[in-house]
């Protein structure tokens, strides 16, 4: 079983690798992916005022949408290990009470900007190569009864599509990276409630709910656009983005031949997204 660190090591390296294909795609990740977190955020209901702290910001979408919420004298941090999807938020979006800081959780104490009323997080925490330590952070962080909110995939059966990219565009493209297996940070590691409800007891949290959750995904219908978002956000896209023009062509058909049953031509793709819906209160002072 690889350890905490060496996975930490391995995460850094990949999201390096990765985040010039979120960087590229960052508009359609905010407008495509928002039903991914819209449970979270629907059920955090920031108010102007509140201190908001968002985990795995990436090129700043939610952590800008929080600002908005908690404005005008309120204030939000975007965190992200991703330092190049840092710098594009930054560059994105900019306002007073909006702060975008490049970081890994699991390795801080609390987070600067500390005691939060509210952290939001969407489709990060399953990524964690410690989830006890990142959360305990998150709960440091929090005020006294300060609230999170956070949504994962559940397992791949009900998310038929995120393998799609990997396995369509994989026999046209160089080595890729190693897959998670067991409980390594990876789309599915937080596919089984009572280990989600463990792991944030374990952290220190109160009131732990994890609830279903079913969205669905909506896409132009433009095979290769979409072929090319969703292999250069996932573990492809440094394959892809190294590979020549024809290989990467046959990489985007072979793709899209794998999402075809979630297209209607002329209306675009609708792609099934099973979540979960984590939410937790911080039991007491921070710290």
């Amino acid at each position: 079983m690889v350890d905490a660190s060496a996975l930490r090591a391995r995460n850094a390296v990949f999201w390096e690798q990765a985040a010039p294909g979120w960087i590229t795609h960052a508009d359609w990740q905010d407008e495509i992916g928002r039903p991914l977190g819209a449970a979270a955020l629907d059920w955090l209901r920031v108010r102007p005022g509140e201190r908001v702290l968002d985990v795995g910001c990436g090129c700043g979408g939610t952590t800008a949408e929080l600002a908005g919420a908690v404005a005008p004298s309120g204030s939000a941090v975007g965190l992200d290990i991703a330092a190049a999807m840092v710098a594009a938020a930054r560059a994105r979006f900019t306002g007073p009470g909006l702060r975008f800081l490049a970081g890994d959780v699991e390795t801080l104490d609390r987070v600067p900007g500390a005691p939060f009323d509210a952290v939001h997080s969407r489709m990060a925490l399953m990524l964690f190569a410690d989830p006890v330590a990142g959360l305990a952070t998150i709960r440091r962080s929090l005020r006294a009864g300060g609230r999170l909110a956070a949504t994962v995939f559940r397992d791949g059966g009900v998310n038929p599509w995120l393998p799609a990219a990997m396995l369509g565009a994989a026999p046209s493209l160089g080595a890729m990276p190693p897959l998670p297996i067991g409980d390594e940070p990876g789309p599915f590691a937080f596919a089984d409630p009572a280990k989600v409800t463990g792991l944030l007891t374990a952290a220190g949290f109160t009131d732990v709910a994890v609830v279903a959750q079913d969205v669905t995904l909506e896409a132009p219908d433009d095979p290769a656009a979409v072929a090319a978002w969703l292999i250069e956000i996932g573990p492809a896209g440094a394959a892809y983005r190294a590979a020549d023009p024809p290989a990467q062509a046959a990489a985007r058909a072979g793709t899209a031949r794998l999402l075809e049953r979630f297209r209607t031509a002329g209306a675009g793709y609708r792609l099934p997204a099973g979540c979960w819906l984590i939410t937790a209160t911080s039991p007491g002072p921070a710290g």
